[in-house]
């Protein structure tokens, strides 16, 4: 019997080129990590990914891995995960490659549930072609492209998730090892498309962008860290609560001493409560993280074999898929 893999065995030779510092050194080591403790195997995991800082992923995980074109790396990965439907699948793209060139095919991939684990990496800059704006940047973010500031207003990954019809979104941060590590694993037992939106920091063209939540001195009372079935608190003495004011049909904060009955309890499968917890503005509110939904249903890959290809046994053999399409004779 072989001994289980170590992150180490997920790790490759090549040098990675990151900028010292960047926040993708720190979601690396988690995901090999992650994988190793899932009980991964090189030979069955594939990282697929676009164009941008995050998109070198491929090269620095020990396994199979194809570094496609800008945007298109959820296409190339649903066609792979149809081709070989018992593989696991990774996708990783950045604000961005995700969410600008690639928006299109990042919705149907979530709309249709194809069975991939998407890690969207955002540091709400374009950092590879050195700090244009994003779909992500706030407004009046100063760039090579907006020099007096940024007058788009900017997409919530959430929403467009949710809004896709995606069946799975969560929230992390870099350099949180834990809960970074706690929603990849979520990412994987799900079966169908998965989406964890990553807070990646970007040392050189957009650095400390979320320091207002994630600097030592604000985590305690700018977080709030999500687990199914249990009350939404957060705070340095966890003394605030989330509760819902029917009157005005949003979210407020409690005290959570006094409203304790009032506070709301995770409930991972409530679209209408994530929604409102994926669109809480800062610094008024603290940021969700953790598994904000997760609706479980059957995948795209089920499905389509299901209903497309009856019949057809599962060979790997190109061969024979081919000898089974339906031809036609042209008198």
């Amino acid at each position: 019997m072989n001994a289980p893999l170590t992150h180490k065995d997920f790790t490759t030779s090549q040098e990675v080129r990151w900028c010292p510092g960047c926040g993708d050194y720190a979601i690396l080591r988690v995901v090999t990590k992650t994988l190793a403790e899932i009980g991964a195997t090189r030979e069955n995991t594939a990282f697929v990914s676009g164009i941008g800082c995050s998109s070198r992923f491929p090269y620095y995980v020990e396994s199979y891995g194809f570094h496609t074109i800008h945007g298109r790396a959820p296409a190339v990965a649903t066609g792979l995960k149809l081709t070989n439907p018992e593989l696991d699948v990774w996708v990783v793209t950045g604000d961005g490659d995700g969410l600008s060139i690639g928006g299109n095919h990042l919705l149907h991939a979530l709309r249709r549930n194809v069975d991939l684990n998407i890690l969207l990496f955002n540091n709400e800059i374009y950092g590879l072609t050195k700090g244009q704006y994003s779909p992500t940047s706030r407004v009046g973010t100063r760039s090579p492209s907006s020099p007096g500031g940024s007058t788009d207003m900017p997409l919530v990954p959430g929403q467009f998730a949710i809004g896709a019809g995606s069946k799975f979104y969560a929230r992390a941060i870099d350099t949180d090892k834990v809960g970074l590590g706690e929603v990849l694993k979520a990412s994987h037992a799900h079966k169908g498309a998965s989406m964890i939106e990553i807070y990646q920091n970007c040392i050189v063209y957009n650095d400390n962008v979320f320091g207002g939540f994630t600097d030592k001195e604000n985590v305690k009372d700018s977080q709030i860290k999500l687990v199914h079935g249990e009350p939404m608190v957060f705070g340095a003495e966890q003394n605030k609560g989330l509760a819902f004011d029917i009157k005005t049909m949003a979210i407020t904060v409690v005290d959570a001493n006094k409203h304790a009955d009032e506070i709301l309890v995770h409930d991972e499968t409530n679209k209408v409560i994530a929604q409102l917890l994926i669109g809480m503005p800062r610094p008024q509110f603290p940021v969700a993280l953790g598994v904000i939904f997760h609706q479980p249903a059957d995948p795209f890959d089920k499905t389509y074999y299901n209903n497309h290809v009856s019949g057809m046994k599962r060979t790997g053999n190109i061969k024979d898929v081919l000898r089974k399409t339906t031809t036609w004779k042209v008198d």
